[in-house]
């Protein structure tokens, strides 16, 4: 199988960097690799893009195509990190356009943010398309996906399988640099024109997400038509 991993960067950097989990997600893709498998993954910028961010916003910098660039390397720092720790399994260089030529077949390929407008989730769906993958594992600090923010709503209910219509209305149609949404509204009108499927799960729950490789009942938000 090939697979599309959209691994947030709150799971990478949710304050420090992550080095236990990403020692334990490594191991688990290593072990899938041995089992034929092959992995795409996509890298978001999390915490580290959100601090730029916001020194950037203090000092009076309100472009919003200086802000996207901001997140876009901060998502390609993490992404290098990953392919740094998938040494000889990984492609030689990290990737940041779906259009990019490269030589790789199998093992992983690591990508970062592409250019301003367009977030990782986004390249996600791109890579989705090229690579004719009909379902993305997105990776973040959410158990699933709910019918209202579930830090500001103590009544708010966990969707365990939701329309791309129903999940576009909770979201909306509009993207912004650092948004907090469980998918990228514009990839969400990508992925809902392409029929995908986004897995979405709590990322630093591995034995969970063993369970969508194995094709067993797991923890976790399915968005698809």
């Amino acid at each position: 199988m090939m697979y599309v991993i959209s691994l947030g960067g709150s799971v990478i950097v949710p304050d420090e960097i992550n080095v236990k989990f990403l020692a334990s997600f490594k191991r688990l893709i290593r072990q899938r690799i041995k089992l034929g498998d092959s992995f795409i993954i996509v890298t978001g910028g999390g915490k580290v893009s959100r601090r730029y961010q916001n020194a950037s916003r203090e000092l009076g910098i309100l472009n919003r195509q200086d802000l996207d660039w901001l997140g876009i390397y901060s998502s390609r720092l993490n992404a290098h990190l990953l392919q740094v720790i998938f040494n000889e399994q990984a492609y030689s260089k990290v990737v940041t356009s779906p259009s990019q030529k490269h030589c790789w077949i199998s093992g992983v390929l690591v990508v970062g943010g592409w250019k301003p407008g367009w977030s990782t989730d986004y390249v996600a769906v791109s890579f989705a398309k090229k690579c004719n993958i009909k379902t993305i594992i997105n990776l973040s600090n959410i158990d699933y996906v709910y019918d209202k923010n579930p830090k500001e709503h103590t009544d708010a209910r966990p969707l365990k399988n939701i329309t791309w219509k129903d999940f576009r209305v909770l979201v909306g149609n509009k993207w912004d640099p650092g948004v907090h949404v469980p998918f990228d509204p514009i990839a969400s009108i990508f992925a809902e024109n392409l029929n995908l499927k986004v897995v979405i799960l709590q990322g630093l729950d591995l034995k969970n997400l063993s369970k969508v490789f194995n094709n067993k009942k797991f923890k976790g938000s399915v968005i698809e038509n």
